[in-house]
């Protein structure tokens, strides 16, 4: 029996929010984190969810797909799937900083050895999927390079790795895996290279964006990145998968909760969705 099929999918209720996406339907998934089997089950929903779906189906994946879970290969085996497979019309690949911390590994430069350093840290658990790439490609003792990639992920899943992007626009809403600085020009903030590591603020904010309440000139941002527990703490909300001051957090925790989570969003109405069945002892989480 495929143990991604006993796995639950948790559909909430319709919730009011000023969303404006051009008509468009958006499925947004937060942060995966090697969690393939509740990423299976939540994309066999969405699928089904996209057959009703108002307008244009597209699909944003909001980054952080790897390190930490079970299975990071299986992961973005799915994430680089085309859009006939998702059951949707376009298909949108965010980066996020797991992805940003593996890249400049395998490039290598200036950033090189901070990066893996930090991405094959326990907090980070780059190790397992580091593991995953050996063994898929028969070498025990390879380096983290991009031969490494190639060999162990293909080219499918590589070229999806080099065409991520920093963040979607669409209507009023924007879709990045960290968030905004409200102090920053936006424009400049959000085109900033990934190559110059954590100044790519998007992919990293918390502080500064979760605890910020005058809204961000008319923009409304879906984002992941910080877990419940971390994003409880910063913005002082119960429920961080409500839209609130403008933001709606699609980060479930993953690896460290059990939980998948993601977001159907249409033109002033979204509803949430829980992949997977919650550890009975979640793992708290210091940083992301």
């Amino acid at each position: 029996m495929d143990t991604a099929l006993a796995l639950p999918v948790e559909i909430s209720d319709w919730k009011p929010a000023p969303f404006a996406l051009d008509g468009e339907t958006v499925f947004a998934i937060g942060d995966v984190h090697g969690c393939a089997s509740e990423l299976r089950v939540l994309l066999d929903a969405i699928a089904r969810l996209a057959t009703e779906a108002r307008g244009k189906r597209r699909l944003v994946y909001l980054g952080d797909m790897i390190n930490r879970g079970p299975d990071s290969v299986g992961v973005l085996e799915q994430w680089a799937g085309s859009e006939e497979a998702h059951g949707v019309d376009h298909v949108d690949r965010v980066m996020g900083n797991h992805e940003i911390m593996m890249l400049l590994t395998v490039i290598g430069g200036p950033h090189a050895h901070k990066a893996e350093t930090m991405w094959l840290s326990k907090r980070m658990g780059g190790t397992a999927l580091l593991a995953q790439m050996r063994e898929l490609a028969s070498l025990p003792e390879a380096r983290p390079d991009q031969a490494l990639l190639k060999a162990a992920l293909g080219d499918a899943v590589v070229h999806n790795l080099w065409g991520m992007r920093s963040h979607v626009r669409l209507g009023n809403t924007l879709f990045v895996h960290g968030g905004l600085d409200p102090h920053a020009d936006p424009d400049e903030f959000l085109t900033r290279p990934w190559t110059i590591f954590t100044e790519a603020r998007w992919a990293w904010i918390n502080h500064g964006f979760l605890d910020w309440k005058a809204g961000f000139k008319g923009t409304l941002v879906v984002h992941g990145h910080t877990p419940p527990d971390k994003h409880r703490e910063i913005s002082g909300m119960e429920d961080p998968h409500l839209f609130e001051g403008d933001r709606l957090g699609l980060d479930g925790g993953s690896a460290r909760t059990g939980i998948v989570t993601a977001a159907e969003i249409q033109g002033g109405r979204y509803r949430i969705l829980k992949a997977g069945t919650p550890f009975a002892n979640p793992i708290s989480s210091s940083a992301e």
